[in-house]
């Protein structure tokens, strides 16, 4: 049989709707090479072997049939322990939370099955979701696959990781300060953060969100390949009445103007030079390909969305986050918490609303730009992946890996769809440039990403 990893997952999924591949062969072979590469990373952290022989084999029986197989028929997905599938915990990567059984799927994952996709195992995150970094108490380190001495990122580290290695072709992720898109620049793949409302998730195992994640918080997938991260987003998305945020947007909109803002040193930063050497490459490569690439001269402020985020996400109820991070005495998340100590205790509740007007005028600018330009390409972060737990180094670390991370963490608050293209690797470190669009506009964001995709070449699987 042909390797399952060598198709797309739109080629997979034809040739089982076609009986051409039996989903129980993909699937068996996929999660043979799960038993073989993931003990070396620790990627996938909870197994999903026998149910997903299961929907493979009812899956086939149900195409025997002549019934209805999706347009994700077969292929192989994971899931992050973040997000409720039925029957399996939602740790978040905390012990705290490591009896805490779903009775119900996520809508995006009631989605992806309902299209024939399934699951082969979830993947680990860092304690709560909110390091750059994956290791926890409950789960353990993830690996990256090109190189054990770099983070695979975080915190949808295990499926960045997943990812590269082949084990499964689309990883479903989350995406608040970059969670999606940093794991996929560290491992070398694709990955897409949807504009909010895009794609419904709620767990109905914790109840509802606070503030910032409501606001900023998005499941999105990563995918080695550009196409596969547009099929997984088209069957992830959809109106979900139980995530009140969901919107049935439509999923392609009328053409835009090829034009594209190349912000190489967004908000002051100062990229690694083989960044910047990507970002050069990735411009001519659009150049090449009919695209007008500019450097304007005025471009809307960043810098401040990055605080806007921060205050959103982290200082709201900062006592009650440091709380659990010391009972699950997790020392990525207590430095992090810590460092932003002080900083949370002067926002009060005129400060609060104060941040709300400046995220107002922030996303108003940047919708303004982008009616002009349409598509932004800058850098996914200022440095090359990370040392393996660098943030655990002390706080002038982690003041220099969150002032590097600018171009990631601002896109949240903005509310804008964003791509993490992988631009290769080299001496086993991986590289990639970020491409944004206006709101909802994912597809021209990927019509983008499939131009660098071509110039760039598509990611092979690692090892």
């Amino acid at each position: 049989m042909t390797d399952p990893a060598a198709l797309s997952a739109r080629e997979l999924s034809d040739r089982v709707r076609r009986g051409v591949l039996k989903a129980r062969d993909v699937i068996g072979a996929t999660l043979d090479r799960i038993d073989r590469v993931n003990p070396g990373l620790n990627a996938i952290v909870q197994g999903c072997h026998d149910e997903a022989m299961r929907e493979a084999e009812a899956l086939d029986a149900r195409i025997a049939r002549g019934g209805e197989a999706g347009a994700l028929a077969g292929v192989p997905v994971t899931v992050k322990v973040i997000a409720d599938q039925a029957g399996h915990a939602t740790t978040n990567g905390t012990t705290l939370a490591r009896d805490l059984i779903a009775t119900r799927d996520s809508p995006f994952l009631r989605n992806l099955r309902g299209q024939g996709a399934i699951v082969v195992g979830r993947t680990n995150c860092p304690a709560f979701s909110y390091r750059w970094f994956t290791s926890n108490r409950l789960h353990g380190t993830t690996l990256n696959p090109h190189d054990a001495g770099l983070t695979p990122g975080g915190s949808s580290g295990g499926a960045g990781a997943a990812t590269a290695a082949g084990l499964g072709h689309i990883a479903h992720g989350t995406d608040i300060a970059g969670s999606i898109r940093y794991p996929a620049y560290a491992c070398g793949v694709q990955g897409l953060r949807p504009t909010p409302g895009r794609v419904p998730a709620f767990n109905h195992s914790g109840g509802d969100r606070g503030i910032g994640p409501q606001l900023m918080a998005v499941a999105g997938p990563l995918a080695r390949r550009v196409d596969d991260l547009r099929l997984g987003l088209e069957g992830m998305a959809g109106y979900a009445p139980d995530d009140p945020w969901s919107t049935p947007a439509p999923l392609t909109g009328p053409a835009l103007p090829r034009r594209v803002a190349l912000m190489r040193r967004p908000g002051g930063l100062e990229p690694h030079p083989r960044i910047l050497a990507d970002l050069d490459r990735a411009a001519e490569i659009l150049r090449a390909a009919g695209w007008t690439v500019e450097e304007p001269g005025a471009v809307p402020e960043i810098r401040e969305a990055v605080e806007v985020q921060i205050d959103l996400w982290l200082s709201d109820e900062h006592a009650v986050k440091l709380a659990a991070a010391r009972a699950e005495d997790d020392p990525g998340a207590i430095a992090l918490l810590e460092f932003y100590a002080a900083r949370a205790r002067g926002i009060d509740g005129a400060a609060f609303g104060q941040l709300f007007m400046r995220r107002s005028a922030l996303v108003r600018a940047w919708r303004g730009f982008l009616a002009e330009y349409p598509l932004v390409l800058m850098p996914v972060s200022g440095e090359l992946p990370f040392r393996q737990d660098e943030d655990l180094e002390g706080p002038e670390t982690i003041a220099r890996l969150w002032r590097a991370q600018l171009p990631q963490i601002a896109i949240p608050v903005l509310g804008l769809p964003a791509v993490s293209v992988c631009s290769g690797v080299e001496n086993g470190v991986p590289c990639g440039v970020q491409l944004v669009a206006p709101p909802w506009r994912e597809d021209h964001c990927l019509l983008g990403a499939e131009v660098l995709e071509a110039g760039f070449g598509v990611p092979g699987v690692v090892g």
